[in-house]
């Protein structure tokens, strides 16, 4: 059928329809800072679900009202999930909220935090704990060797 015998009204109903968001079935591990990101983003959900609220939009503008309630439900989700893990002393072992330093077998020594998976950026230096990388460094100390992405790499450095 051709789009131009659709109704519009039908259209924006489909794309109200939006799908939830994964959640991950992955422990909800935070670092304070991961904690603190989920709030800011639980706050803008509920900021964007108030505005899409106003009379007039949600029949102007339903996906707006879709996408709130999606996010909404999201960050509600991860907040209520969350399991806080304070910084403690180090032990020498690569742990949750700390960084570890790997030098590669081509000499490149890369460093990366372990964070939680709503705060995970490898482009800032972050990886979610539930990576392979992530899982290949854990519990792991200066000295180790472990297999990244199908290479071996020693460690070199933990905080």
């Amino acid at each position: 059928m051709s789009v131009a015998f659709t109704r519009e009204e039908d259209l924006e109903a489909t794309a109200a329809d939006l799908a939830d968001r994964p959640i991950s079935p992955h422990p909800n591990l935070v670092t304070p800072q991961g904690l603190a990101l989920i709030e800011v983003e639980l706050a803008s959900a509920r900021a964007a679900y108030a505005a899409a609220q106003v009379k007039g939009s949600i029949d102007s503008d339903r996906t707006a009202m879709a996408r709130a309630t999606r996010d909404l439900r999201y960050w509600s989700a991860r907040r209520a999930s969350a399991q806080l893990v304070e910084p403690g002393a180090s032990d020498g072992r690569v742990r949750f909220g700390g960084s570890v330093g790997v030098e590669r077998e081509d000499g490149r020594v890369q460093t990366w935090r372990i964070v939680g998976e709503d705060e995970a950026d490898p482009a800032q230096g972050s990886v979610s704990h539930v990576s392979p990388l992530a899982r290949a460094v854990m519990g792991r100390q200066i000295g180790d060797e472990v297999r990244i992405a199908g290479q071996t790499a020693e460690i070199v450095a933990v905080d």
